[in-house]
């Protein structure tokens, strides 16, 4: 297959990218690089079968071009990270909701696959848990830039289920819970990153709020076995997802853990959200998923356990910092 990846150079993108060209597929990219970085895809480039635009979903004639000659496209490009939403909340709308549509428009004129990343950030603040797919949201008041990023994810999950159901576009959605791995950044706010680099620097951890919130964090190679499980079987298409782990952790227990397994003396550090992120801040207590739907759908079970997944990270950043001072 030729497959396109919006966004390729991000985190997860760029092992999706290994992951197809170990296959044998074709696979253009297209990133701006505003949040990706071309070192992502250092095991790609050399690959006569990976191509690379350095332009943005925004530019509908690129995208005109290279989804003409796909046979998919997963379109992972978007804004993302709560740093970046609460600091550019016009670019995290214009950027998902605006390529979502342009991809979408496209797509329909030649009736190709599309896959659309979301987000466990479009069940907002509801505490029913687990989330399930049908589930409703409760979002925030607009007055709150942080929920930019969960409104402008669910339109595209409208605009996406809209072309599916006026048009026959074989879309899906897939939301995604706190992916991790090698590669991510915690530049726009990812917390273990941050916390992993801070460790091995002997910086302190930085826990923001009174840390009891929890999260379950799933291995990056975990949710591309769901993906792409997802994307083989023709019945799944017009369907939302969720694809993660139940394994829970509170991000206080997440900051001793990362200390413990980095043999760190950082200190951890309570800091209030107002001064995290310069205004109040809406945040969610718990944020779990139900796996049900895609478990009867595709088999899908996570496999790397959270110490597992931590020990990958800490071994790949201990790496970067060696480089970085050799």
């Amino acid at each position: 297959m030729r497959i396109l990846v919006t966004g390729g150079a991000g985190f997860i993108g760029s092992h999706l990218c290994e992951r197809f060209l170990k296959e044998g597929h074709l696979v253009d990219v297209i990133d701006d690089l505003s949040t990706g970085k071309i070192t992502n895809l250092k095991n790609c480039l050399s690959n006569e079968k990976f191509n690379f635009y350095n332009d943005s979903v925004i530019n509908e004639r690129m995208m005109y071009t290279l989804i003409d000659k796909s046979d998919i496209i997963y379109h992972l490009a978007a804004a993302v990270g709560v740093q970046l939403i609460v600091e550019q909340p016009v670019r995290t709308i214009m950027t998902n909701i605006k390529g979502t549509e342009i991809v979408l428009d496209i797509a329909k004129k030649f009736q190709k696959k599309v896959l659309i990343a979301s987000t466990s950030e479009i069940y907002g603040k509801s505490e029913k848990i687990p989330f399930k797919e049908e589930d409703d949201s409760v979002l925030g008041s607009t007055t709150y830039s942080r929920w930019s990023y969960a409104c402008s994810k669910a339109i595209d999950e409208f605009l996406g289920l809209a072309y599916h159901r006026q048009f026959g576009l074989p879309v899906l959605i897939m939301r995604f819970f706190n992916t991790v791995g090698e590669r991510q950044t915690g530049q726009y706010g990812m917390v273990i990153p941050r916390f992993v680099k801070a460790a091995l620097m002997g910086e302190p951890l930085n826990v923001y709020g009174d840390g009891k919130q929890s999260r379950c964090f799933t291995y990056v190679l975990d949710v591309i076995e769901g993906m792409t499980a997802l994307a083989n079987d023709p019945s799944s298409f017009g369907n939302v997802y969720n694809i993660g782990s139940t394994e829970e952790i509170s991000i206080e227990n997440l900051a001793v853990k990362v200390k413990e397994m980095t043999e760190s003396s950082s200190e951890i550090k309570y800091i209030p959200y107002e001064e995290a992120y310069g205004q109040a801040f809406d945040d969610m207590r718990r944020r779990i998923p139900s796996l049900d739907k895609i478990q009867a759908q595709v088999g899908y079970r996570p496999k790397v356990t959270l110490d597992e997944t931590l020990k990958r990270i800490i071994d790949f950043f201990r790496k970067e910092i060696m480089l970085e001072k050799s």
